[in-house]
C-alpha cells in the first residue's frame, strides 16, 4: 500500500537506478519503482514534445526515477544505499 512505503532514491540517471536496484535485490529488499517521462505529460491535450519538440532539451534528464521500499525495511536500505 503507498502508505506503507517510503522513498529511498529519486533521480534521473538510469545508470544510478540500476546500481539502487542490484543492491536492494541482492540484500533481499523488496521495492517498486516509478519512472515519469517529461516529454509525455499532457497539457490540454498534447504532450510537451508535440508543442515544442526536444531541441535544446538535455535527453538524459527527460525521465526522472523514483524507488520506494516498504516503511519497516526504509532504515535498512538507507544503510546500504549510503556506501
Amino acid at each position: 500500500m503507498i502508505w506503507n512505503r517510503k522513498e529511498v532514491f529519486v533521480g534521473c540517471s538510469l545508470q544510478r537506478f540500476n546500481e539502487v536496484c542490484s543492491t536492494l535485490s541482492i540484500s533481499g529488499i523488496k521495492y517498486k519503482y516509478n519512472v515519469v517521462d517529461s516529454t509525455t505529460s499532457s497539457y490540454f491535450g498534447s504532450s510537451n514534445r508535440a508543442r515544442a519538440g526536444t531541441f535544446g532539451i538535455n535527453m538524459e534528464y527527460t525521465k526522472t526515477y523514483y524507488l520506494y521500499v516498504h516503511k519497516n525495511d526504509y532504515d535498512n536500505a538507507q544503510a546500504l544505499l549510503r556506501n
